[in-house]
Order: structure tokens, then C-alpha cells, then sequence
């Protein structure tokens, strides 16, 4: 989304909607004994993050961070400094909205998950088998090279390839070259950032409707072989459309009626409606040390009707709202006594998922397995967004936990690495009065 002329500076184009979290917190630790000695300590506890957002946001670097921690099915802790915006009165808290761009992943991994659970679809189900645009897929000879020097492709892109970013499928913000402006020109563009002219921040049209976008992206072709390589794309956006192939529902209706609703998620939405304006966070682009900003909550461009409901980047949500999805995660898909989805929807949506074909050798989740639309790493599963904002849970210890703050890039502030840095150390220093 960002032009070249940022490529040096603050916004760089891959960073955009990317937002890749680490998830190592909690790695270490076990369940069971540890998590009950961890809610005898209750939020005091939490030293390590209530400094992180002491040294952003009273320096005056962010205008606001709010965390939502929670063991178990506990209650969560809300930790939360600054206001809506710099020169607001109205302090963040909980309930503020945040625009979370790529942690709208795994909520669509999941809405998959569903469907893969009920017989619906299968993860090695072939993607034309549901969408038949997609039988017979090209592909770059070169890596982000001619659009004309095309071989076909090896094998079928399935499911498991759309949930985990395998599928050789690009990504606007991520290519380069003739394969990024036919992306741009044919309003390939999953995801939007702001009403206002602001130079470096041009685009092209999204393309309208989810079907449309589904079939335009067929045409395109692969920058991978499916199932060869970890690469970030339009997957979760093109599972959107998959969902309402299977589902027989609008993908945002699904997602409405068979997550938000039942795990009392309230203020989750695609467009924000004009009655929660108040709640809403202004996001900054930091440029060279200074704040602009470049969707003010007043304008922004959540208040108005997106082109598609983009299941890769699209969600505005709050601390309290995640928190509930991630505590339905982490109660295996139950939360105040309504199931959700399955346990063992849940149980496999957070397990590695990767084609045993794929590697992820020099890519950004190196290392790591790759979920249902989230990272999978030591018993942590969960991801970033572009605006800086972190989810997760970490099975073994029990834990959720949500950042939620409003700048970009996300990489022009270590916030995505300092706050699970910042879990680690307060997880590591309640481990002595554990064995006290």
C-alpha cells in the first residue's frame, strides 16, 4: 500500500499489514501447578509489561497502549495508559476500538476450522473443488518476474495451503514488480488504511465484492509453486469467500453469527457504526519521530463500507473483544458455558498445519509451525497486526493476552517483539514464588 519513496523511510511496503508477533511467551512453562500459583498473584504480577507501556506512552511515542492478560477462563487484567488520541480528554481503556488488521487471521482460521470440523470441507480438500476458477493455476517461472514466462502449476493449491500461507498465492504489500501493480490495478488490494491523500499512502481501487475478488485473483498467476514455500498472501482473504461457498452465508454473516455473537464478542466489526465513534482510536504513521494522523477517528475509513469484508485484514475490535476470543481458544471453544466451535476444531486449528512439502527457511515465522491463520510456536498460537497490535495464548501456561495500541509501520516500534519479551520476564520472575 505504501509507494517506494517510503521504502527508505518509516513505511515500508511489507510491513503494511504483516504484523508478525513472537509468540515464545510462556515456552518454558507448565500448566497446572504454575498457573495456579500465577492467579494467587493477580495483576500485580505484571511489571515488565506495565513498563513497556510506561516507556511508550508516557515518552510520548504512542498515544495509548491498553493489554488485556487472563489465565485460564479467569477474568482478564486490563492494563491501559494514555487517550484515544494525542490531544484527546478520553482516556483508553478496555473498550476502545483498535483497528487489528492481520489478527483478523486467525478469527477467519478459525470461522475455517469450523467448516473443516463439520464435514464441509476437508484441509487436503483442492481449492477448485469449491472454487472452480482455481483448477488449472499458473505460475511465475521467476519469483516476482514477467507475468508472460508462466509454467502450470505442479499441484492443486487445498485449504491447508490457504490457512497457512503456502498456497503460492501473493500479497500487494509483500511483491514487486509486474506481479505487484496487476495486483494494484485489478483491485487485488485486501485491506485499506486511511480517507486521506497522504503522499506514499496511494492505491489503487478494491476491487467490489468478496466473488469478485475471488474470481479477479484466479486470473492472476502464483508467484510459488503451491505447497513449496511459507509466503505470505491473500489466503485468509480468499478463505473468506471459500466460507461462503461452503457455508451458504455472507462470510462477515458467519462470522457474526457463529463467533462473534455466541463468544460475546460486541465490538468487533468491519465497519465501524456511527454510534461507537467515541471508542474509536485515532492511528499514526510515525515518520522520522513524528506522529501524523493518518485515519483520525472522526474520518477514518472504518466508518465507511468496505469494498469486501477482507478476512485477512479488516477487523476493528477492542482489548475486552479479543480477549474473548482468545479465551474461547484457550477454553477449546467454549467460553461461559456456550461452545463456540469444537475442541477438536480448536486443538488442530492450533497445531501446525504446514504442507510437509513447505519450508519456511528465511521467512519471517523461521523456525515456527503455522496455524489456522496464526503462528504456532512452543504451545503459543496467535499473530500481529499492522497498526502494532499482538494476540495470543499460550497453552501450556494458561495465559491470553492482547496489546492493543494504533501506529504504522508496525516495525518502526519494536512493540510486536517488546511486549511478549515483556510476558516472558513477568511469566519467569512468578516462577520462584511458585516453588515457594
Amino acid at each position: 500500500m505504501a509507494y517506494r519513496e517510503f521504502e527508505s523511510a518509516a513505511f515500508s511496503r511489507r510491513s503494511l499489514l504483516r504484523g508478525g508477533a513472537m509468540l515464545g511467551a510462556g515456552a518454558a512453562l507448565s500448566g497446572g501447578p504454575f498457573l495456579s500459583a500465577a492467579l494467587a498473584q493477580g495483576g500485580a504480577a505484571w511489571t515488565h509489561v506495565r513498563a513497556l507501556q510506561d516507556r511508550y506512552v508516557a515518552s510520548g511515542k504512542l498515544a495509548n497502549m491498553v493489554a488485556a492478560l487472563g489465565w485460564g477462563q479467569q477474568a482478564p487484567e486490563y492494563i491501559a495508559q494514555g487517550n484515544l488520541a494525542f490531544g484527546s480528554e478520553r482516556e483508553a481503556d478496555a473498550d476502545s476500538l483498535y483497528r487489528i488488521y492481520s489478527m483478523t487471521k486467525p478469527i477467519t482460521g478459525m470461522a475455517a476450522m469450523m467448516l473443516v470440523d463439520e464435514g464441509k470441507m476437508g484441509l487436503d480438500q483442492p481449492l477448485h473443488e469449491i472454487l472452480p476458477a482455481y483448477r488449472n493455476m499458473r505460475v511465475q517461472k521467476t519469483y516476482d518476474g514477467s507475468l508472460q514466462d508462466l509454467v502450470p502449476a505442479e499441484r492443486p493449491i487445498t485449504i491447508r495451503m490457504l490457512l497457512t500461507h503456502t498456497a503460492g498465492l501473493g500479497y500487494g504489500i509483500i511483491q514487486s514488480g509486474p506481479i505487484r501493480r496487476y495486483y494494484e490495478q485489478e483491485g487485488l488490494i485486501p485491506g485499506q488504511v486511511t480517507r486521506l491523500p497522504i503522499p506514499g499512502m496511494g492505491r489503487g481501487t478494491a476491487i467490489k465484492g468478496l466473488d469478485n475478488f475471488a474470481d479477479a485473483l484466479a486470473k492472476a498467476p502464483l508467484v510459488l509453486q503451491p505447497g513449496t514455500r511459507w509466503s505470505y498472501s491473500v489466503g485468509l482473504d480468499l478463505m473468506g469467500r471459500v466460507i461462503e461457498v461452503v457455508s451458504g452465508q455472507r462470510f462477515d454473516e458467519f462470522l457474526q453469527r457463529r463467533i462473534f455473537d455466541p463468544a460475546g464478542m460486541t465490538s468487533t466489526y468491519f465497519r465501524v457504526p456511527q454510534s461507537e465513534i467515541p471508542r474509536l482510536t485515532t492511528n499514526y504513521g510515525l515518520l522520522g519521530g513524528t506522529s501524523i494522523p493518518i485515519d483520525p477517528a472522526r474520518a477514518s475509513i472504518y466508518l465507511d463500507a468496505p469494498s469486501f469484508p477482507f478476512g485477512g485484514a479488516g477487523l476493528v475490535s477492542s482489548a475486552r473483544d479479543y480477549d474473548r476470543f482468545l479465551r474461547m481458544l484457550l477454553g477449546y471453544g467454549a467460553i461461559d458455558g456456550t461452545r463456540v466451535m469444537s475442541e477438536a476444531a480448536v486443538r488442530l486449528g492450533t497445531s501446525d498445519l504446514l504442507p510437509e512439502t513447505a519450508t519456511t527457511k528465511g521467512t519471517m515465522v523461521d523456525g515456527d509451525g503455522f496455524g489456522a491463520g496464526g503462528r504456532v510456536s512452543d504451545g503459543s498460537y496467535g499473530w500481529g497486526g499492522a497498526a502494532g497490535t499482538v494476540g495470543l495464548v499460550n497453552f501450556p501456561a494458561g495465559l491470553r493476552a492482547t496489546m492493543m495500541t494504533q501506529y504504522m509501520p508496525s516495525d518502526a516500534l519494536p512493540v510486536q517483539q517488546a511486549f511478549p519479551e515483556a510476558l516472558q520476564a513477568d511469566l519467569a520472575a512468578m516462577q520462584p514464588r511458585q516453588a515457594a
